[in-house]
């Protein structure tokens, strides 16, 4: 009877190029040829969602990772070298950013390590919620917004915060670059002094050590040589409870921001393009017009004497019109409170928190005998704070404008609407036929600022004037405001030029009037970026080489696997503090699984360095007596939980009918008290497959933790112990069977769905069995035949 329940079974329209199961759910991500990210429940297989490829996310994704608590799903992508970290109950992402070179490999750990300090830290976390007030859900209205959130809730954004707990995600690239993210967030390291492409990567749940992988090529004949790091990271370890509040106070900012860009793109949505129509309108007046009266006399007139020129009635009765001015008072009414409300309750809120989060930073540098080392610097937060304080105060000034603006209008408007109602001879209804002096004033004042002729503003913008004022504040350039704000006569300014020492006071922070709210906030994030590169820098230079060693050549004709498929494969026990790399190396034409472990902390010791794993005859119906009982060779091998790994192997005899096994290895059969006095003594010249014959081999014989993959050339797996379950990838990349791993036996249901499976993987019913070498042309064939429905009906996801 079968070890193992087959649960789905699918071919994929598209080749696989990588898959990771979630760590906490029944679900597993995929990355295909195509550029899409998809997301498969394991129940028949059912897809719940896909992401495709876009231009400025990317197309061509190289590596996946899950976060520990399996609410982010992070993928890169080479062609744009962006970092995308997307919502596991929608496809859209959180938050990206860039880095230097292609990633070709991630890990996203989570650290295990408990003390007093940090459970006091985890209790105490919740403090700033306490002080601070909740920040207000980003509006769904705006099409930014609308596409990331869903309609129940929209405080998605506070998802990027995730548990307390630290968690890291690990980014390696070509050209032996390393970096290391807290919570996917924040950089807490750059690490150099690797060489080659990095082909996997596991920082321990100690944080002691991170063990690498890369693949080196010295030149475009030679082979490539497989290589093995063991890096020492102890200066994460040592300040583990400094590292995690500083990484938390980091990821609250780098979050904050994202609030901040979101905020602002909404509100420069909610500005619309109708209300830069009265400055056309007027450009265009200008133009045309024959008198040499300027436009702003021409208004004056009107208001004054009650009587237009014939140009300037043209200009409000044709071009205009009444119902024209309506619209416009009403679009300009609605998006400038749109902005004003999203001003008050979100880039406020947000900034303001922001600077809360900067000022206990700062606190946190001071102290100098725990975070100095980690390359907190007090003078680059005052910086980060003072540009966040710049960043309020033209927060504060676009109000101001909002709001004489609104009330500049209103009263400009309802003039001009009655204004229009006499040319047009129509009916003035008493109360708007009312204005006393005091509103004539504030009309002519109105008239005098905003309608002067400027010749150099029609060369810069391609008008003549700038009525519409709130505009200039959102546009995302580097260019001065074309009418900043004026502070003739202004008291306090005044004060302020008159007084040298408080012009330098760093109670006081620095305002640019000249320049838009965009302009502000990109330099604030500028600041920003630069305060939290330095302990990126400083940890990163604190992380040195401990080991190095070549493991083995690999031939040029596997160059067309797949990078991310490749074996050796990391893992990392937790409980006994243990690096383990699984790779395999070719001997006797039979490719044996070797294990080389070492202990996270890098000045110890650890028996059993290396081993290699020879399989002994288990199926006995396809094995001549006489056969040489090492048989098998191991295609991919993937660690399931701390005790056992899995694998796949294929018959090794030269035989019509070589059946791919699915097993799982207990590691106590291999580490057994046998063979203690032969030591395998590594040598730092030779490479390891040079010295083959040497290393301790153990031969194993599977007993019922195995199962025979029946019309399905296997040759990929990928596992999750905790949710027990594994998929089985063919060599063509395109058939999966995904397994329950730990069930007891349903005797006759079982049988049922095997025959169902093997009849569906061999094609027609009627049709002979073929050969298992031959069985993926079929499945090819019948690729298209046998996709099903549910995978183009999405489902939801259940939380």
């Amino acid at each position: 009877m079968p070890a193992f329940r087959q649960v789905g079974e699918k071919q994929l329209p598209q080749e696989v190029v990588f898959m990771s199961w979630s760590p906490k759910r029944d679900l597993i991500a995929l990355a295909n040829r195509a550029g899409e990210v998809l997301l498969h429940r394991l129940a028949n297989f059912q897809r719940v969602w896909s992401l495709p490829p876009n231009e400025s996310t990317g197309k061509e994704v190289t590596a996946l990772a899950w976060r520990p608590d399996g609410k982010i799903l992070a993928f890169g992508l080479a062609d744009t070298k962006r970092i995308i970290l997307c919502d596991v109950e929608k496809p859209e992402s959180l938050h990206s950013f860039s880095v230097d070179l292609s990633i070709t490999y991630m890990h996203w750990m989570e650290v295990t390590e408990e003390s007093s300090v940090l459970t006091s830290f985890y209790n105490a976390e919740d403090e700033s919620n306490l002080l601070l007030p909740k920040l207000p859900a980003l509006p769904k209205n705006y099409s930014t917004t609308a596409k990331i959130f869903s309609e129940e809730k929209s405080d998605e954004i506070m998802k990027l915060l995730g548990d307390v707990r630290l968690n890291a995600l690990v980014l390696g690239g070509s050209s032996g670059f390393i970096e290391i993210y807290a919570y996917g967030m924040f950089k807490i390291a750059t690490v150099n002094g690797v060489a080659g492409s990095c082909r996997g990567l596991c920082l321990s749940s100690d944080l002691k050590s991170l063990s690498v992988i890369t693949e080196i090529q010295n030149s475009s004949d030679s082979e490539a040589e497989m290589m093995y790091f063991q890096l020492d990271t102890s200066l994460l370890s040592s300040y583990l409870p400094e590292v995690t509040r500083m990484a938390r106070k980091f990821t609250h900012i780098s979050t904050l921001l994202q609030y901040i860009k979101l905020s602002l793109t909404c509100m420069c949505e909610a500005w619309e393009e109708i209300l830069m129509q009265m400055d056309s309108r007027l450009t265009k007046f200008v133009q045309e017009k024959n008198t040499t009266t300027s436009v702003q006399d021409e208004f004056m007139q009107l208001l004054l004497w009650g009587k237009a020129s014939l140009e300037l009635q043209a200009l409000l009765m044709n071009q205009l019109t009444v119902k024209g001015l309506k619209k416009l008072g009403q679009s300009i009414e609605s998006s400038y409170s749109s902005i004003q409300k999203l001003v008050i309750s979100h880039l406020q809120s947000g900034s303001e928190a922001l600077l809360y989060h900067l000022s206990e930073l700062k606190g946190m540098a001071l102290w100098k005998q725990k975070y100095e080392s980690l390359g907190l610097d007090a003078s680059g937060i005052d910086e980060a704070i003072t540009a966040v304080g710049s960043f309020i105060l033209k927060a504060n000034e676009l109000l101001q404008v909002i709001d004489s603006s609104m009330k500049n209008f209103k009263a400009f408007f309802r003039w001009l609407y009655v204004a229009m109602l006499r040319m047009s001879e129509d009916h003035v209804l008493p109360e708007l036929n009312k204005m006393t002096q005091k509103d004539i004033t504030f009309v002519a004042d109105f008239l005098t600022e905003h309608f002067n002729e400027a010749p150099e503003l029609y060369n810069r913008k391609g008008k003549y004037f700038n009525v519409e004022r709130v505009g200039q504040y959102l546009k995302d350039e580097d260019d001065d405001l074309v009418s900043p704000p004026n502070t003739e006569g202004n008291q306090w300014f005044n004060f302020l030029k008159d007084s040298t020492h408080l012009k330098e006071s760093p109670l006081l922070f620095p305002y640019y009037p000249e320049k838009s709210l965009h302009f502000v906030k990109r330099q604030m994030e500028g600041v920003i970026d630069q305060c939290l590169q330095k302990p990126a820098d400083v940890i990163g230079k604190s992380v040195h080489q401990a080991v190095c060693m070549s493991l083995y050549k690999i031939s040029q004709s596997e160059d067309s696997t797949p990078q991310l498929f490749k074996l050796p494969f990391l893992w990392n026990d937790k409980t006994s503090n243990l690096h383990y790399v699984l790779f395999t190396m070719l001997e006797n034409s039979i490719s044996k699984i070797h294990i080389l472990r070492r202990h996270t902390d890098t000045s110890r010791s650890v028996s059993n360095g290396i081993l290699a794993i020879e399989f002994g005859n288990f199926l006995n119906n396809s094995i001549n007596e006489s056969s040489d009982s090492r048989c098998y060779s191991c295609l991919d091998a993937h660690f399931y939980d701390d005790e056992t790994v899995t694998v796949v192997l294929k018959e090794s005899v030269q035989q019509e009918g070589k059946e791919r096994v699915l097993a799982q290895l207990p590691l106590s059969s291999v580490y057994t008290d046998e063979d203690q006095d032969r030591k395998f003594i590594w040598d730092s010249v030779e490479r390891l497959d040079e010295r083959s014959s040497e290393i301790p081999t153990r031969t194993v014989f599977l007993e019922s933790q195995w199962r025979v993959l029946e019309n399905m050339k296997a040759q990929y797996v990928s596992v999750n112990g905790i949710r027990k379950v594994s998929c089985v990838l063919s060599s063509n990349l395109r058939h999966v069977r995904v397994f329950e791993m730990d069930v007891e036996d349903d005797g006759e249901v079982e049988e049922e769905e095997e025959e169902e499976t093997t009849q569906m993987a061999a094609g027609e019913p009627g049709e002979p069995n073929q050969p298992a070498d031959g069985q993926d042309n079929v499945c090819d064939a019948s690729a298209e035949e046998l996709l099903d429905e549910t995978e183009e009906h999405e489902t939801s996801l259940d939380p």
